[in-house]
């Protein structure tokens, strides 16, 4: 199965990068990841998912390769899910800056899978896969945004003070001859 999409993300490219990296921030956004810790080179993570009929917790691995700070990296990645089946492949990750704000993460990944997952059917186990990619990338976003500092909101601007509006309005009148004051202003 292959997989290829970009997606832009409302942060830098070293924001993305740093975020990518990040295990919190990782097992956070992926759906069902129950654990995710660093061992070595290799990130190991277990997974609960479901993919139509059939719901498995995947014991898998992650191991980037090809590491181009902070632009580019190639994951291989590997998982078991007993007699569920398995899923390993090759994925492609490239960010890409359209400006200080904002950047563009492309992707794409070739995926093998087998055991019962194999017997599903390849359009619900793609529609699986883009609902997984969906969520991960709705909760990357939204953690994403959460930590752009908040702009301090400044107080609204005071309203000038009502005898100030009057003798603006009198003047005005005058100037343009459209007559007296309306009795609103007057007594103001």
């Amino acid at each position: 199965m292959k997989i290829e999409n970009q997606r832009e993300l409302p942060c830098s490219q070293a924001e993305a990068w740093a975020a990518l990296n990040d295990e919190a921030m990782l097992q956070a956004c992926i759906p069902g990841c129950e654990s995710l810790t660093r061992e070595g080179e290799q990130l190991q993570l277990l997974v609960m998912a479901a993919v139509g009929p059939v719901r498995a917790r995947f014991k898998g691995q992650l191991q980037m390769q090809d590491v181009v700070a902070p632009v580019s990296y190639a994951m291989r990645f590997e998982g078991q899910g007993g007699v569920a089946g398995f899923g390993k492949g090759l994925a492609q990750v490239r960010l890409s800056v359209i400006d200080e704000q904002r950047c563009l993460l492309h992707y794409s990944a070739d995926v093998q899978i087998g055991g019962k997952l194999a017997q599903i059917g390849s359009r619900v186990v793609d529609a699986a896969a883009q609902k997984i990619i969906g969520d991960f990338f709705a909760r990357l976003e939204q953690a994403l945004q959460a930590r752009q500092p908040q702009l301090p909101l400044l107080p609204a601007p005071a309203a000038p003070p009502a005898g100030l509006l009057a003798r603006l309005w009198a003047w005005l009148r005058v100037r343009v001859g459209l007559g007296a004051l309306p009795s609103s202003l007057d007594q103001a």
